[in-house]
């Protein structure tokens, strides 16, 4: 039987990147997954139909997490497909690496909006739907907060949030059997990073130089991670940290 069998996950963030590696590798591990995105239907639908012709069960499903209203959107469309829920990989996420001098009201807020108060909304919902066996919250922070690089403050300020909401939200939600953990990958090769310049520029140079492993990581270097903590096999293992990145630090 696969790790994963008969539960049913909500990743958000879904439709490219690393959030598409996590809904592939959890689908393969058997469980029925909404494929959620906030603005590529197309890129959602190629991932749902990826999971699908490998046999598996999976929905693209619209919703931005940053607006509340959508948020309850998503976890309905969830209930009303699948009935239950036990697995939510809160991926959504935006980045744009600026100076100080750089900063604005506007990026400060749209950072924030999506990648704190998003990941807050959509585990809101979710605890809601989990069952009286609990679930597994899984956040995507980023190993950023551990190297605190300059021209960051607004990104590491967000993800640093994200860490500390694990270890609150792993005190708050254990009596219900829910457990919320983090994985923070280091550099890895998405959509995301090709389109901001970084795959190929010397920022990724400087980060593979002190990356023991030698290499930008990949998002099927991320997803058996999420598979893990998803898993049974992680039910003791809450309020964690887990930095996937190759050694870097």
């Amino acid at each position: 039987m696969s790790r994963l069998s008969g539960k049913t996950a909500v990743v958000t963030g879904a439709s490219k990147g690393i959030g598409a590696g996590i809904a592939k590798g959890l689908a393969a591990e058997g469980a029925a997954v909404v494929v959620n995105y906030a603005s590529s239907k197309e890129g959602a639908e190629r991932v749902v139909a990826d999971i699908k012709a490998k046999g598996g069960k999976a929905i693209a499903v619209h919703g931005d997490v940053a607006k509340a209203a959508d948020v309850k959107k998503i976890f309905a469309e969830t209930k009303q497909a699948f009935g239950k829920l036990d697995i939510l990989v809160n991926n959504a996420g935006v980045y744009n690496l600026l100076p100080l001098d750089g900063l604005t009201e506007n990026e400060f807020h749209r950072h924030f909006n999506t990648n704190v108060l998003g990941l807050l909304l959509a585990t809101q919902e979710a605890a809601k739907l989990f069952g009286d066996e609990g679930g597994s919250v899984i956040n995507i922070g980023s190993a950023i907060t551990e190297l605190n690089p300059a021209n960051s403050v607004i990104y590491t300020a967000t993800k640093s949030a994200v860490d500390a909401v694990t270890r609150v939200l792993a005190k708050e939600l254990g009596p219900r059997k829910i457990r919320v953990n983090s994985i923070n990958p280091g550099v890895v090769e998405t959509e995301g990073t090709h389109a901001a310049g970084v795959v190929g520029s010397d920022f990724e140079k400087q980060f593979i130089a002190l990356t023991p492993l030698g290499r930008t990581g990949q998002p099927d270097d991320i997803a058996p991670v999420a598979v893990f903590l998803a898993s049974d096999e992680a039910r003791w293992v809450t309020g964690d940290t887990v930095v996937v990145s190759g050694g870097l630090r």
